[in-house]
């Protein structure tokens, strides 16, 4: 820290808290009223109260493939930086700070997070690093993140950045309905990834999180375009609706059901899969109207499929759906997926299938604990094995029931 705050041996903790509840209290007071584009140019300033230099911000593209640099007065833009590959990358994959000795100090790059989302990472050049440094700058990512998302909800800036392909309506109509592709808290995880991500349609899910119970909801409407993503938007509509009025999950299905037999008569369909999550007890209860089940991961490895009955697809007035019910143990982890991650051909020009998909979670969960990381990485695995080639949506879902011992994960330091 900088002019005389910099704090001593002695009687410094007390100093040091002091500087930092300032330095923090200047973006507090001025960046909730300030325009989107000047967020970053305040951090930046308040930054060099560090001695700290070329400051950038990196947002996640919607493939989370790249990370693409904020532009604004003050923030050092250079070119995107590739999630696998990079020192930003390693920062955004492990979601953690990596530090990078250089010939004029140290560059250090600390993820954006808010709640579990992954917003980007944030990278400052600084003669030296000391703990009061990194405890600072670590807080000071935690509200840049939150301030981001916060502004990402009344401007474009963020959304045209993210881009790195043309994205096609349909796609830009779901993306605006999707909650952040992940969440963490002591008991639960969750992660999503949608491909093609720049022409995604028919596919989506949605979760809330309400005391202790984790509602979850994956769908699949029928075609591709407009109508898809359509009919997407009207059951999602539906399940929210039907999920804040407290119904259960076999009622849950008749708003769904109904709002699309209403809307789109008896031609068009909508699979999906509701799930009710005990995140006290490891209680999981859904119900499938015609999707795929989910897979149960437990040790890494993939268990069992959670079968049980089904009911029509959504639009079609099956019968009232039965409840599926399995006790979780602490770790489990759960992946709903719909059909286009398995219908797809491969390089071989055989379907994918679903053998396939298991053979790539057993590989792929026990080189990575972060279920963010296990999620991505699945998803570009599957998209490289099928040569590339996404003909229809292909949607997964992972789901991490971590167990109540960690509740003391939830304290402050």
């Amino acid at each position: 820290m900088t002019g005389g705050e910099r704090q001593g041996p002695a009687g410094g903790s007390t100093r040091s808290e002091h500087f930092g509840e300032e330095f923090l209290g200047v973006l507090l007071d001025q960046g909730h009223e300030l325009p989107p584009h000047e967020l970053g140019p305040l951090v930046a300033r308040q930054i060099g109260r560090l001695d700290g230099r070329e400051t950038s911000f990196f947002l996640q593209d919607y493939g989370q493939v790249w990370l693409v640099p904020l532009p604004g007065d003050g923030l050092a833009a250079g070119e995107p930086q590739p999630i696998d590959g990079s020192d930003a990358g390693r920062a955004f994959r492990e979601a953690r700070p990596v530090e990078v000795s250089q010939a004029d100090g140290v560059r250090v790059y600390l993820p954006l997070l808010d709640g579990g989302d992954q917003v980007g990472v944030m990278a400052v050049t600084l003669d030296r690093l000391q703990d009061d440094e990194r405890r600072l700058l670590r807080r000071l990512a935690s509200l840049v993140a939150d301030m981001l998302v916060t502004k990402h909800g009344y401007t474009d800036l963020f959304f045209r950045l993210r881009r790195r392909e043309p994205m096609s309506v349909a796609a830009e109509i779901q993306w605006s309905l999707l909650p952040p592709l992940a969440m963490s808290t002591p008991r639960v995880e969750l992660a999503g990834m949608l491909e093609p991500a720049y022409d995604v349609a028919g596919d989506s899910f949605d979760y809330a999180l309400n005391g202790d119970v984790l509602h979850v909801a994956m769908v699949d409407a029928m075609g591709h375009g407009l109508d898809a993503a359509t009919m997407a938007t009207v059951v999602i509509g539906a399940y929210r609706h039907a999920r804040r009025i407290s119904v259960g999950l076999s009622e849950i299905y008749t708003f769904m059901d109904r709002a699309v037999a209403d809307q789109f008569g008896p031609d068009h369909f909508v699979t999906a899969q509701m799930m009710r999550l005990n995140t006290a007890t490891g209680r999981l209860q859904w119900v499938n109207a015609g999707h795929p089940a989910p897979l149960l991961i437990r040790g890494h490895r993939v268990v069992r499929r959670l079968e049980g009955p089904t009911t029509l697809p959504v639009g079609f007035g099956g019968h009232e759906p039965r409840i599926s019910e399995v006790a979780l143990m602490p770790g489990d982890r759960i992946l709903c997926f719909t059909d286009g991650l398995i219908e797809e051909r491969d390089v071989g020009g055989e379907e994918f299938g679903e053998e396939q998909l298991i053979g790539w979670v057993n590989r792929l969960e026990p080189t990575a604990q972060q279920i963010r990381t296990v999620a991505r990485s699945l998803s570009h695995t599957l998209q490289r094995a099928r040569g590339g080639i996404t003909t229809d949506d292909a949607t997964l879902l992972l789901i991490e029931w971590r167990g109540t011992a960690t509740d003391d994960l939830a304290l402050p330091e």
